[in-house]
């Protein structure tokens, strides 16, 4: 469950609060907003439920110690980038029963999920980044309604908005992202 009462605080003011202070608790609370994100990005790729809680608690761990070393901007993409590196170090580490040397057609096969699973990272590396980029409420309607798979009810609930806001935001969002997402392809 998700502590309300620091949600008012963005990320970068939680980082702000950690760097001036060390307070491990403030990293505890922005971590926490991104548990479920997490998870879901574990069970993506390695597509067990246990493994992937055990990778969130070893994301979390690597997040603590890069954030000593590094500045981070945006919270929310660089905890996704962690993930999704960590997910393709442990895929990349399980060791196949079958040598790709011996077996030509599974090594095409192989390029070709690598092709998908490069293409698949970069939007997704883009959806995160656009999504960065919402208005807070949109992004918040966004987050719980497609990521979080709330319903409108349950959304208004959290949030106060009205049905007819929910509903609003998460059209506008899903625009706004859609332009922002074909912006940034355009740049790269």
């Amino acid at each position: 469950m998700i502590n309300t009462a620091f949600k008012h605080i963005t990320d970068s003011e939680l980082l702000k609060k950690y760097q001036s202070d060390l307070n491990k608790e403030w990293l505890g609370i922005l971590l926490q907003r991104y548990t479920m994100l997490l998870l879901g990005v574990c069970m993506k790729y390695l597509k067990n439920e246990e493994e992937a809680k055990d990778a969130v608690q070893q994301i979390f761990l690597k997040a603590l110690g890069e954030l000593e070393k590094y500045p981070v901007d945006y919270p929310k993409s660089w905890l996704y980038k962690i993930a999704c590196n960590f997910c393709l170090m442990q895929l990349r580490d399980r060791k196949q029963l079958v040598s790709m040397d011996q077996s030509p057609e599974l090594m095409d096969i192989k390029d070709n999920d690598n092709d998908a699973l490069l293409t698949k990272e970069v939007n997704l590396t883009l959806l995160a980044q656009a999504i960065e980029e919402l208005s807070n409420d949109q992004k918040t309607c966004i987050t719980l309604f497609y990521l979080q798979k709330k319903s409108y009810q349950q959304i208004s609930d959290i949030t106060g908005y009205s049905l007819l806001q929910v509903k609003s935001h998460i059209q506008n969002g899903k625009r706004n992202l859609k332009i922002l997402i074909e912006k940034k392809q355009t740049v790269e």
